[in-house]
């Protein structure tokens, strides 16, 4: 069962001007092979799944909890490239139109104005649709802690990856934001293996080895202590992540902390209508009118 909260997890900037080669390159974010949707879906089954989850507990309250937050991490992705879309072909005039989408042509990701309603579509950069062939769920618990430790490592390359591309202010923020929470989540597994194998994994990290305080907009949150915080997606559940996320953090030895508040956020996006493509469909003056009259009449 899930609650859900109207607010992203974190603030993002609003998008000054429309970039579609930057949205292109953060549906990598959500879409790859590395990106969110991975990352979720991963968690999310093999939560499901574990066997055992009461002599288990530690192991099961953190990957249950790890894929409530990711849950976020799609949403925050997807109003990144959103924003990134919004104006991306404005109206036009005369003849031209006739064909309000030739402009965007041959730029982008052409999915995102073909079919997406100007929006986040669950692809890659290239386009391809995720799949489920991309979660891994063996069962076996080192096994699946120590995928879920790599998957976050290329999750990190990727991020990383994507921020080098561009140097928009709305994707940057985002990267920020995910590079800090995501190397959260690459400490807890490396965490969760040495409890389980004794091997000191931590010793590896981090993974690219590029501190997250050379990232400007990653060092704002480690200023903040949002690194060595574990966030407790649920009001009375997963209560025993602390027997993991516990002990120094490995890169400036700040001590690592779970804690019942949520993510500070910021408001989402109402979405700007975008006539060209039919979003959200109707003359954007007669769904106002049709809101109003709902609302005097509730």
């Amino acid at each position: 069962m899930y609650l859900r909260i109207d607010k992203l997890q974190l603030e993002l900037p609003m998008a000054e001007n429309p970039d579609i080669e930057a949205a292109k390159a953060v549906q990598e974010l959500l879409g790859g092979q590395f990106g969110e949707m991975s990352t979720l879906m991963n968690y999310t089954y093999q939560s499901f799944n574990m066997r055992g989850k009461d002599k288990l507990k530690p192991y099961y309250d953190l990957v249950a909890n790890i894929a409530a937050e990711e849950l976020g991490h799609i949403e925050a992705v997807a109003a990144t490239v959103n924003g990134l879309l919004t104006g991306a072909a404005p109206r036009q005039e005369g003849a031209a139109a006739d064909s309000p989408l030739e402009a965007v042509l041959g730029k982008g990701l052409s999915h995102h104005f073909l079919f997406g309603g100007q929006g986040a579509l669950p692809v890659d950069s290239r386009g391809i649709a995720w799949t489920g062939e991309n979660v891994f769920n063996s069962g076996a618990l080192v096994l699946d802690m120590l995928h879920n430790f790599f998957l976050e490592c290329g999750a990190r390359m990727g991020k990383l990856r994507v921020y080098q591309s561009t140097s928009n202010p709305i994707a940057r923020e985002l990267c920020g934001y995910l590079l800090t929470r995501g190397g959260v989540h690459q400490v807890a597994y490396a965490k969760a293996l040495e409890t389980l194998t004794g091997v000191e994994v931590g010793k590896m990290l981090n993974i690219p080895n590029i501190s997250n305080n050379e990232i400007p907009e990653a060092k704002k949150y480690h200023d903040q202590g949002i690194h060595t915080l574990m966030y407790r997606f649920s009001p009375d559940d997963y209560k025993d992540i602390d027997k993991i996320w516990k002990g120094p953090h490995p890169e400036d030895g700040k001590p690592l902390t779970v804690t019942d508040e949520l993510p500070k956020g910021g408001p989402i996006n109402p979405g700007t209508p975008e006539p060209q493509v039919y979003a959200p469909g109707y003359h954007p003056g007669e769904l106002a009118e049709i809101a109003a009259r709902l609302m005097k009449n509730a």
